[in-house]
């Protein structure tokens, strides 16, 4: 009888003093991954989340709830309860030390920019959102240029080329079926559109892309969606198509003609305009990587470190429980150093070399994050892969850069439409 007293007061006693729950992100958290779904299940109930920065990996405090606890014991996700002494203690560490309190308020709307066909390779965003159970929509052209873009908070680029090139598979994989029917259904799509090329489609879309940026819009963009949506900017007026892609040959001026000016992030790139070569242009370090692969086991990146009460926002996009990532490769690898705009925030970087891996910049009332190569957790990712077990990596560092960026826009209040 004793006993079961006890039992009954420590249980009353834990739900009178257990003011919040704590989502530690640092090496004790069994899944990181979904933890960041349960901070975003959160916000859908109402219910503000505390992000602390820099604090035990960037850790999730939130008022004490049943349900809250039950989803994360339903999800996999370790938590600990906190008192209102505890709480006092961890506020006290925060502002001693390069830590930071940033207040998530809403839920952001998500979406994905990818086709309405499959294509034979996956996308990591989609499969880190998936995992975590954090809703998205997908659009794609048709949506972007009859304004439902302007429903969304958080926009990712899939890994789409805004060139109009479909990637410069072309030497690859032209006899491919995947590769004739992605051309053919590029084609009616942007003659449906109005647009005589897929090309003209493509650039379209990106200066739609652009100004959604401009009024606030959060965008997201990985792989081959980074550089050529850039390139794509620039040679708004200029032809850089050859003709395996659309009929004609490119411009023999354009790299005389594309305007640095339109881009957000590159500046002073050389465009590659032959057709048989798999690259738009100097900004991608694929090349270098392809030649001198120095295999999964030896590549990494490193995140830079920022001050959490000056530097908020680049800390937020940096939260992980390493500050050393393991590297991967893509149709855009990573991106020289000497072709980014000097008001980037580089984010992380290949050390020793002249790579950046993670790139930040804001334009005009939003922001803009691109993230060098394909899948965190497969180095190579060649075309038709097998899509990878994000339960096999629920702690993954390098997902979790995909997964910052999501939550990112929860902390920001878009400003007021006039």
């Amino acid at each position: 009888m004793f006993k079961k007293t006890l039992l009954i007061f420590a249980t009353l006693t834990q739900t009178v003093f257990a003011n919040k729950i704590l989502i530690q992100m640092d090496l004790s958290q069994t899944d990181h991954l979904k933890a960041y779904g349960i901070a975003y299940a959160v916000l859908e109930k109402g219910i503000d989340v505390e992000w602390l920065l820099n604090y035990r990996g960037g850790s999730f405090l939130c008022d004490n709830y049943p349900e809250i606890e039950k989803l994360c014991r339903i999800r996999g996700v370790a938590f600990e309860m906190v008192s209102s002494g505890n709480e006092a203690q961890i506020y006290a560490t925060i502002e001693e030390n390069n830590m930071e309190t940033v207040l998530l308020e809403k839920a952001p709307k998500i979406a994905v920019y990818t086709p309405k066909t499959n294509l034979p390779w996956d996308d990591a965003v989609t499969m880190a959102m998936t995992y975590a159970e954090i809703p998205y929509e997908k659009i794609f052209d048709e949506e972007v240029l009859t304004g439902k873009l302007d429903d969304y908070d958080w926009l990712h680029l899939h890994h789409e080329d805004f060139t109009g090139q479909y990637s410069k598979f072309f030497s690859s994989f032209a006899n491919a079926p995947w590769y004739i029917e992605q051309q053919l259904e590029s084609e009616k799509l942007a003659q449906k559109l109005g647009f005589k090329k897929v090309s003209e489609n493509k650039k379209a879309v990106a200066k739609r892309v652009k100004e959604y940026v401009a009024a606030g819009g959060f965008l997201f963009a990985m792989c081959g969606a980074t550089d050529s949506f850039d390139i794509s900017l620039s040679a708004e007026n200029v032809d850089i198509v050859g003709s395996p892609y659309d009929g004609d040959p490119a411009d023999p001026n354009a790299q005389k003609k594309i305007d640095f000016n339109k881009t957000f992030a590159f500046t002073n790139f050389v465009l590659y305009t032959d057709p048989m070569q798999p690259e738009f242009s100097d900004i991608d370090t694929t090349p270098r990587n392809r030649l001198m692969l120095p295999g999964a086991e030896s590549d990494y990146f490193t995140l830079f470190d920022f001050s959490a009460k000056y530097d908020p926002v680049p800390t937020m996009l940096t939260q992980n429980h390493t500050s050393i990532i393991k590297g991967f490769m893509g149709l855009t690898t990573a991106f020289k150093k000497s072709t980014i705009k000097e008001n980037v925030i580089l984010l992380g970087e290949v050390t020793g070399t002249n790579e950046i891996k993670y790139l930040h910049g804001k334009f005009g009332d939003g922001t803009f994050t691109f993230y060098g190569g394909h899948d965190p957790e497969d180095y190579t990712h060649l075309v038709g892969d097998p899509p990878t077990q994000l339960a096999l990596h629920k702690n993954s560092p390098g997902y979790r850069l995909i997964l910052n960026n999501v939550l990112f826009p929860a902390a920001k209040k878009k400003p007021q439409k006039t």
